[in-house]
């Protein structure tokens, strides 16, 4: 009997709880820039850091705002600043954007005293080791920032393209063939 009347009692408060939080996310929902959404959903959302904000929200934020260049995101490259600026109608010179493939970091065992000055300031947790020990990098987990490059004391870490495996290869793109007049 007791226990008939404690699930039904749950139960009624589990289901008057939901609906408060369902009413409360439909009326007191903060309505954001459309445009805004729109740009982060372009953007590659490994939130890095490369672009000098924290994340992917924030430099699309600052992109509405005019405060960024579209050429603001390295991993993205030259179609994402194209597509931005065509998304945000502003004019771009593409000759500053370098147009790398993809990048991870590898470590030179010879070379690595276990400082863990790279670990502390990877976004992803992409290396992995101990302090006083030799570490090595999770290459799947690596978005290719150069966070670690930058700290590390003895320039054991250093960023190499991806080597082209069945399992990562793509097919290229063709290119467009000019037509002749």
């Amino acid at each position: 009997m007791y226990i008939l009347f404690a699930i039904i009692s749950l139960t009624l408060l589990g289901l008057g709880l939901g609906y408060l939080l369902g009413a409360a996310a439909r009326y007191l929902k903060v309505e954001s820039n459309p445009l805004i959404d729109q740009i982060e959903q372009l953007m590659p959302g490994s939130q890095c850091g490369q672009c000098g904000y924290p994340g992917c929200r924030p430099a699309a934020e600052a992109l509405v705002a005019g405060e960024a260049s579209v050429t603001l995101c390295p991993p993205g490259g030259r179609a994402l600043a194209e597509q931005l600026a065509t998304l945000l109608s502003v004019e771009i010179d593409l000759s500053t954007v370098k147009e790398t493939g993809p990048m991870v970091a590898r470590i030179d065992e010879s070379n690595c005293v276990g400082c863990a000055r790279c670990y502390k300031v990877c976004p992803t947790d992409a290396l992995v080791g101990a302090p006083k020990q030799i570490h090595a990098v999770v290459a799947d987990a690596c978005i290719a920032c150069a966070k670690c490059v930058d700290v590390c004391p003895t320039e054991c870490l250093k960023m190499h393209p991806v080597k082209v495996t069945l399992r990562n290869w793509k097919w290229p793109k063709p290119q467009p063939v000019p037509l002749e007049a």
